[in-house]
């Protein structure tokens, strides 16, 4: 463990740097977010930002109302990562649950330098482990420990679900960082959800065996959180066109999701150099 909390040590340093001296800003600028807590509501005045109008309560006919915020001094940043079956693809040593792990680890030591709560959430289908949000470096090596030492119970997975129990745990504003395959259905609603309660950061792990397969004739693949197997035509080019559309249809509808929905996105290949896109992250939300 004290190899991996090096090594994550190490790229936080060289992100931390790269932001700070070429980005011309502040580090924690990254996970603050807004900064800012609902405290009131007051009439809307002509030149209000419509985004803050509370269509709930101006939708009971006695006026338009716009949301009051107050400057918060403790920002919470909250992980939720994706532990399923489907994470355990790739070549050995460079699985996308390596990737994952990686990226919350590195994240969850820039985010305890830079704020006062930090928490984790990682799921399958299930609920496999939960870390209420605190301050401190102890926090930040007891969540690397315990996302490496975890042994998912399920292979399974359900976004919606992981998303229902991060909105009713999270009670304030935070900057939500979501890592996961995104190979799920009918999550749509409910990440839109959090995107609009939170500071939403979707992190889209993907391996390149999801996009293209080597000629290796027919060939047998097992559905990681199903179990079962199919055999496919390899060598097929129809086939393989096949799947780098479904891939590539399914990353762009995420992307465009998240633009839409103000949240931000980056895709990141297992086995790639991450620190990099990390840099490039940093860059949009400065």
């Amino acid at each position: 463990m004290k190899d991996i909390i090096n090594k994550l040590n190490k790229y936080e340093i060289r992100i931390r740097k790269a932001v700070n001296s070429h980005l011309n800003g502040n580090f924690s600028s990254v996970f603050k977010g807004t900064g800012l807590e609902f405290s009131d509501l007051r009439t809307y005045q002509y030149g209000d930002d419509v985004r803050a109008i509370d269509w709930v309560a101006s939708s009971k006919g006695q006026g338009t109302y716009v949301k009051i915020f107050k400057e918060e001094k403790e920002q919470t940043v909250f992980f939720m990562l994706d532990v399923s079956g489907s994470q355990e693809v790739g070549k050995r040593g460079n699985l996308k649950m390596d990737m994952a792990r990686e990226l919350c680890g590195v994240l969850t030591l820039a985010a305890i330098k830079e704020t006062s709560q930090v928490g984790l959430y990682c799921f399958s289908d299930e609920k496999e482990l939960y870390i209420k949000p605190e301050g401190g470096m102890k926090q930040a090596y007891n969540i690397i420990s315990s996302i490496y030492k975890l042994l998912p119970q399920s292979p399974r997975t359900d976004l919606s679900n992981a998303i229902s129990f991060t909105l009713n745990i999270l009670k304030k504003r935070s900057v939500v960082i979501l890592i996961s395959d995104f190979l799920d259905q009918n999550y749509q609603q409910n990440l839109k959800a959090l995107a609009r309660k939170h500071d939403l950061v979707v992190l889209h792990i993907y391996d390149l065996r999801e996009i293209t397969l080597p000629n290796l004739g027919i060939i047998p693949v097992q559905d990681k959180e199903t179990g079962e197997i199919t055999w496919l035509n390899s060598n097929s080019a129809a086939f393989k066109r096949s799947m780098r559309e479904s891939f590539e249809e399914n990353r762009e509808s995420l992307r465009k999701f998240c633009i839409q929905n103000r949240a931000n996105y980056l895709d990141i290949e297992a086995g790639a150099d991450y620190v990099s896109r990390l840099i490039q992250l940093f860059r949009v939300r400065k």
